[in-house]
């Protein structure tokens, strides 16, 4: 240094960044944003806050992130308060459809046969009674085929709805129907052959049971009521194993598309270890709706009943027939009521067990996060998240009607 030279300072440490000494820059918001389930990196602003993750986001019913009991069953009944136009609205018409379907048809039949009986002879009045019993049951397998049908084209529909609600959307009856268009007749392929399932195994042990007590003389009854127990008590383990693990086909025919076959077969693949939380979520759903219903209806038929016999004391209602016209009106309306929700909640918890059970098998979380994104930042051509990786086929541009235009595939409806 020269005489004559200014002094300066010895060099020293760089000054602390604005904060206090070992703060770090605060990056501008959005920027390098990690997505959910990635490593925050080292000097995030939000490192401090949550250690290595950011928390799940939740655009719609459900958290995007594997899912506890208390969710599913809270979600499951949110599902119909969150739009019950549609999702309540269409499962108690079909319902409506098929009580007025079973009074018609079993009440109709009963009323031509037992008519019969009434104007047989002595001799044949056996076997016309046996026959008019015989209908009357084979006319009740009807409504129970419309049922099955029914509740699987209830649980495909409310599929729809659940997937669409988890991704933040909400839609209108018509929107409905348009998603489940093209695969309705899977739906009642697959109800068509629980049902035919259903009646085969039950006829071929009506008449094994029937040939044994027949041939078997007191030996044969004896036989036959023990096999009867047995084979009733076989059947409910039999179909509670087996409605369990296919009890996600509807879901995967409607939101995967796949065959029907293949669905069955990705339904079995799916419930593999997650068999007893999803008879057991299903069944305490069961149980809760019912319970309400029973709470509900038991006061109400009390009443009528104790009505009943204060206006006609003597049993004879004479011209008070109408009393028991309005109590089954009422029972009947009650009935209606609570089935179209228990079906509804049933359906709901069923398609929010797939899609759980996706998340932690598939990591389907992180799909639908990138097409909330991706919607979000109106990216166009999203393609179905629900979708298995590498089946996924981007959707056609839409007109602004929201139908696809001439040409455009139909399977992927997805925007």
């Amino acid at each position: 240094m020269t005489e004559n030279s200014p002094w300066q300072p010895p060099a020293g440490p760089p000054p602390p960044p604005p904060g206090g000494p070992g703060s770090r820059p605060t990056p501008a918001p959005g920027a390098n944003q990690p997505l959910y389930g990635e490593r925050l990196p080292a000097g995030h602003a939000s490192a401090g806050q949550t250690p290595g993750w950011q928390p799940p986001p939740k655009p719609g019913l459900i958290p995007l992130r594997p899912l506890g009991f208390g969710t599913l069953l809270g979600a499951s009944f949110q599902v119909l308060r969150r739009n019950p136009r549609p999702t309540f609205g269409i499962a108690l018409l079909l319902n409506g459809i098929v009580t007025l379907l079973l009074v018609g048809v079993i009440g109709g039949v009963a009323a031509f046969a037992f008519g019969r009986v009434g104007s047989a002879t002595q001799e044949s009045a056996d076997e016309v009674t046996a026959g008019a019993v015989g209908a009357v049951v084979l006319a009740s397998l009807i409504p129970l085929a419309l049922s099955v049908l029914v509740g699987a084209v209830l649980q495909g529909i409310i599929s729809l709805e659940v997937s669409r609600a988890t991704i933040g959307e909400k839609l209108t009856t018509r929107g409905l129907w348009r998603l489940a268009r093209g695969r309705i007749g899977a739906l009642i392929g697959w109800s068509a052959i629980v049902t035919g399932a259903v009646i085969v195994a039950i006829v071929v042990l009506a008449l094994l049971i029937t040939l044994i007590v027949s041939f078997g003389g007191t030996a044969g009854v004896v036989i036959g009521v023990i096999l009867g127990v047995l084979a009733a008590l076989g059947a409910v383990v039999l179909w509670f194993w087996l409605a369990t693990r296919l009890s996600l086909i509807p879901s995967v025919l409607m939101l995967e598309r796949l065959t029907l076959r293949a669905a069955i077969a990705r339904s079995w693949s799916l419930t593999t270890g997650y068999f007893w939380k999803t008879l057991g979520t299903q069944l305490l759903v069961n149980v809760i709706v019912q319970t309400a219903a029973q709470v509900v209806s038991f006061p109400v038929s009390m009443v009528l009943g104790i009505g009943t016999a204060l206006l006609s004391p003597n049993g004879e209602l004479g011209e008070d027939v109408w009393l028991l016209v309005v109590s089954y009106l009422i029972t009947t309306i009650i009935a209606l009521v609570f089935g179209a929700i228990a079906t509804v909640t049933v359906s709901a918890v069923t398609a929010l067990i797939y899609i759980d059970i996706r998340m932690r098998k598939e990591g389907l979380d992180l799909e639908l996060m990138r097409f909330v994104e991706a919607r979000q930042t109106g990216e166009a051509g999203a393609g179905n998240p629900y979708l298995p990786a590498g089946a996924a086929v981007a959707s056609a541009p839409r007109t602004p009607s929201g139908d696809q235009p001439a040409g455009a595939p139909n399977d992927s409806p997805w925007a």
